[in-house]
């Protein structure tokens, strides 16, 4: 089995937001990082949600349960009413899998998957979303202040002030641009 290395997703360790991130700069030049369905298994995989195997519908529902997610988180942070199409998708997906949280030896929770189909591990990927959108986490939703990315991220922060998904790329992208920006004012401002 080949293992696909997937990039620490921008929006933290959060499950379901990390899974938001698999469609990334969604207002700018967008970027699918589970274009075909291998992906999407790989991706799970490298998330500890092995499946079997995974066909384009699954992928086509998959996709559908990240959108729902992504609209419900960015309503949340923008203090707006849950699109009903988004929770019935979420609530759909979470109960039509069957995983199981185990407790480790090392006293951790892991799931277990009941049939190792891609509908098991979208149902974790379900609830973990809904205990992040009904605010079981401690945090804050918040968005990305860049505004090609407005990744959905939870925001740990002391005083919940965190502006970038991640700062080494939205964060620093945009202290770039704005340096640059100076520059060519203060070289249009002496000449």
């Amino acid at each position: 089995m080949v293992v696909m290395y997937f990039p620490e997703f921008r929006t933290g360790r959060v499950l379901a937001t990390s899974f938001t991130g698999t469609l990334s700069e969604r207002y700018g030049e967008a970027l699918e990082r589970i274009p075909v369905p291998s992906r999407l298994a790989d991706w799970l995989a490298d998330n500890a949600l092995t499946v079997d195997s995974c066909n384009q519908a699954q992928l086509d529902r998959a996709r559908e349960l990240r959108e729902s997610i992504h609209a419900a988180a960015t309503a949340v942070a923008n203090e707006e009413p849950l699109p009903s199409s988004a929770v019935r998708v979420i609530n759909e997906c979470s109960t039509q899998g069957l995983a199981s949280p185990v407790l480790t030896p090392e006293g951790s929770r892991e799931w277990r998957l009941g049939s190792g189909s891609v509908e098991d591990a979208l149902s974790v990927i379900a609830a973990d979303a809904i205990g992040l959108v009904s605010g079981e986490r401690e945090g804050k939703i918040s968005l990305c202040a860049s505004p090609t990315c407005q990744a959905a991220f939870l925001d740990t922060s002391r005083g919940h002030t965190r502006r970038w998904c991640d700062m080494n790329l939205c964060g620093n992208r945009e202290k770039k641009a704005r340096f640059l920006a100076n520059k060519r004012k203060k070289a249009t401002s002496t000449d």
